[in-house]
Order: C-alpha cells, then sequence, then structure tokens
C-alpha cells in the first residue's frame, strides 16, 4: 500500500511537471519551482502569430456560452498540436484570438519559415472545424491571420496566475498585421 501511494505520488508530481511545462518555458517554470523573482529578459529578434476568428461577435450571439467554449476548445486543441509539430510557443489565448512565437525560448534561425507555415496550417485546421456540431449549416471557422519579427522582452507579471507574456511595438504591429488581414489569408510584414 506505501509503495502504490509512492507511485501515485510520483505520478502526480509528473503531472504536474508536465503541466507546468505547458504554461511556461523550461527556464522560467525551473526559477518559478524555486520560488526565484523572474526578471525581464530582452529579445533580438523573435516572430509573433496572432489569428482570431472572422465574424466571433455574431458567431458568440448564435450560439450558447456552452457551445462557444467547445468551438474554442476544439479549435485550440488543432492550434495546440500544430504548435508542437512546428516547434511555436503559445503564449497566450484571449477569446477568440490566439498569439503564438518564435525564436522566444530557444534559438531557431528558421523561427519565421516556422511561425509561417504554422500560419498556412492553422488556417486549414480552422477550416474543417465546425462552428456547432450540432448544426453543420453555420459552416466551418475562418480565421484572419498576422504575423510579425522584431524585439521584444518576456516577463512573467503577477503572482497569483502568474502570466508569461512578451511585450513590446512588435506585439502590437503583429497584432494589426491580424486585425487587418483578410479571411482566410495571412498577413505579415516585409
Amino acid at each position: 500500500n506505501i509503495i502504490s501511494m509512492q507511485i501515485s505520488k510520483k505520478s502526480a508530481v509528473k503531472k504536474n511537471e508536465r503541466l507546468l511545462l505547458e504554461v511556461f518555458p523550461e527556464k522560467i517554470a525551473g526559477a518559478l519551482r524555486e520560488g526565484q523573482r523572474i526578471k525581464p529578459e530582452h529579445h533580438d529578434i523573435v516572430t509573433i502569430y496572432f489569428s482570431d476568428i472572422v465574424g466571433f461577435t455574431d458567431i458568440s450571439s448564435m450560439l450558447t456560452p456552452i457551445k462557444v467554449s467547445s468551438l474554442l476548445d476544439r479549435l485550440y486543441l488543432k492550434f495546440d498540436d500544430l504548435s508542437r509539430k512546428h516547434d511555436v510557443f503559445k503564449i497566450e489565448t484571449i477569446g477568440d484570438a490566439y498569439m503564438a512565437v518564435t525564436n522566444l525560448v530557444k534559438k531557431q534561425d528558421d523561427h519565421v519559415k516556422r511561425i509561417a507555415n504554422f500560419s498556412k496550417d492553422a488556417i486549414d485546421a480552422a477550416s474543417t472545424t465546425l462552428i456547432d456540431e450540432e448544426n453543420s449549416e453555420l459552416g466551418n471557422v475562418r480565421i484572419r491571420v498576422g504575423f510579425h519579427s522584431g524585439p521584444v522582452v518576456s516577463n512573467v507579471v503577477g503572482s497569483r496566475n502568474p502570466k508569461f507574456t512578451i511585450i513590446g511595438d512588435t506585439v502590437n504591429t503583429a497584432a494589426r498585421m491580424e486585425s487587418n488581414s483578410v479571411p482566410l489569408q495571412i498577413q505579415c510584414s516585409e
């Protein structure tokens, strides 16, 4: 009985570790585990991806909150799988917006190409995601995508539900690339 409790405890520790590494880069997770305060870190060049769902406000008004939650979960599970495939680090989701980055948590000389390929696959994945699984007549999700490369500062902000984030004009420019993009298209800076 003691042995099975020890095995169960080790299993729980491993699950907690995996979850921590899904939320924070490995270096940050280690520092937080040790109780260290995270200091802002400058990054000379990263590539930031943003996407959002075309017509999300209208979709949200037509569906129950449970169905909106289901839609976002189904879509973001696909994006999360693609982020692993392309080795892209997911920063966050805010409502229907998905934000990811390359060349931040590790050196990636091909960071722009990774985000470009992730972007194409994300558009394809969204295009195969039903808005409402019980009403296919509503069609599939359409997203707009934008990305931009430049410098940022990364940091963990707050102590309650601490959040790993990136800050800088590069983030704002990437967001503008997305908001000015055309549905099912990718807009990027030169």
